[in-house]
């Protein structure tokens, strides 16, 4: 019987399966540990009467122990594999979910969103990178951003969506529905799809190398100019998502502001599907600098206008970059480290950047405070932009 080798720009590749497992695992990861922190937010504070300082708080917490967690991703899939490490992922997000119904006590929401960043290990950034990486080679940058477009599509669809059944459900009902979509969709996508491929790919393939240490990663140029990179844009994109609709509220009034937050979340898939489309043959350092300008342009703009077209012209194109400004590191690091590296020092990159990026938040509503307006804040923002951008340029020496 002939043996058939992948190739991976046919259609009939196993690996795009893969892209559209991980698209869901990004879609409901995001949907509910993400965008969702903003309906569970408001439903906890109506029925529990909790500050919200008390429920930010316990978010925090999550997202700065998922960001821990994503430095263990590649060691789980290379003991346990990758459908093991995604399906306790699902577990965690689902177990979570269904346990915020019947809490009574912060100590309970705390426990519960930490059990939230075992399903941020599963389904996150770390693990889709990581599960791409054993079937894409040539291809990765591509199916690496059409997988993380489920994050985008997450705050589209699971978010609105939970807000609507809360609504017309009440909260508990809805989270146990929307709990249980998401068990009947993921489970046997899981089951039939994630796995190892059979053949050797470009990115398996070869003798074995030294094994590359996560303390061999830290001590290099390579490493440390794109992860600060990634950690400072990290920094003022969660800052600026975050605060969004407050800063837009009293210049374009709620429901303006609300479309603005529509168009930058719509803009960022365009932006996942074009540079994706191209991102295989470009310099991802390159590409990742041009993005963070684009940005600093776009903050520009908010900064300097009040005007209503022009404000949402600049969300727009900021949100062109949202989602690359995630997904280039990957591209970057498979460029410059062995193969076999790829996921550990993938997982390394986003666990120090996910620590440093959960405090954008936290230091944009800071300066917003001191400064006594968020135009000073989006400039902060702005220049942060820029250290990363001259960051990423900064290229090591080729041996």
């Amino acid at each position: 019987m002939a043996v058939v080798t992948a190739v991976e720009s046919s259609l009939r590749y196993r690996g795009w399966r893969v892209v559209a497992a991980c698209f869901l695992m990004a879609l409901f990861c995001w949907g509910f540990a993400f965008y969702g922190h903003g309906v569970f937010l408001a439903e906890l504070q109506r029925l529990h009467g909790w500050s919200t300082a008390l429920i930010s708080g316990a978010s925090t917490a999550t997202h700065l122990l998922g960001a821990l967690l994503a430095a263990f991703v590649a060691s789980v899939v290379d003991r346990l594999g990758p459908r093991i490490l995604v399906l306790a992922g699902v577990a965690a997000l689902a177990g979570a979910t269904l346990l915020l119904t019947v809490i009574d006590r912060p100590w309970q929401l705390y426990a519960v969103y930490l059990l939230m960043s075992v399903g941020w290990m599963g389904l996150g950034l770390a693990a889709i990178s990581t599960i791409l990486g054993l079937w894409f080679a040539e291809r990765r940058g591509l199916a690496i951003s059409l997988a993380l477009n489920g994050a985008s599509a997450g705050g589209i669809v699971v978010a609105p969506a939970l807000a609507f059944l809360s609504q017309a459900l009440g909260f508990a009902a809805a989270l146990r529905l929307a709990t249980a979509v998401m068990l009947v969709v993921l489970l046997p996508v899981v089951v039939l799809w994630i796995g190892r491929p059979a053949h050797r790919t470009a990115a398996s393939a070869g003798p074995p190398l030294p094994a590359f240490t996560r303390a061999m990663a830290m001590r290099s140029f390579a490493f440390w100019t794109a992860t600060a990179s990634f950690a400072l844009a990290l920094v003022a994109q969660a800052g600026v998502l975050v605060h969004q609709i407050a800063f837009l509220d009293p210049l374009l009034g709620r429901a303006l502001a609300g479309t603005a937050v529509v168009v930058t979340t719509g803009m960022a898939v365009v932006g996942r599907l074009a540079l994706g489309a191209v991102v295989d043959r470009l310099d991802p350092r390159l590409a990742t600098a041009l993005s963070l300008a684009s940005q600093v342009v776009a903050l520009a703009i908010m900064v300097l206008t009040t005007d209503p077209a022009a404000l949402l012209a600049a969300c727009a194109l900021y949100g062109v970059s949202v989602g690359n400004i995630i997904t280039l590191p990957a591209l970057i690091i498979q460029r410059e480290f062995a193969p076999a590296a790829f996921g550990m020092v993938v997982g390394l990159a986003s666990a120090v950047a996910g620590l440093v990026g959960a405090t954008g938040p936290g230091l944009v509503g800071l300066v917003r405070d001191l400064a006594g307006s968020y135009p000073a804040a989006l400039a902060a923002c702005a220049l942060l932009k820029v250290a990363a951008a001259g960051l990423v340029l900064m290229r090591p020496r080729r041996a």
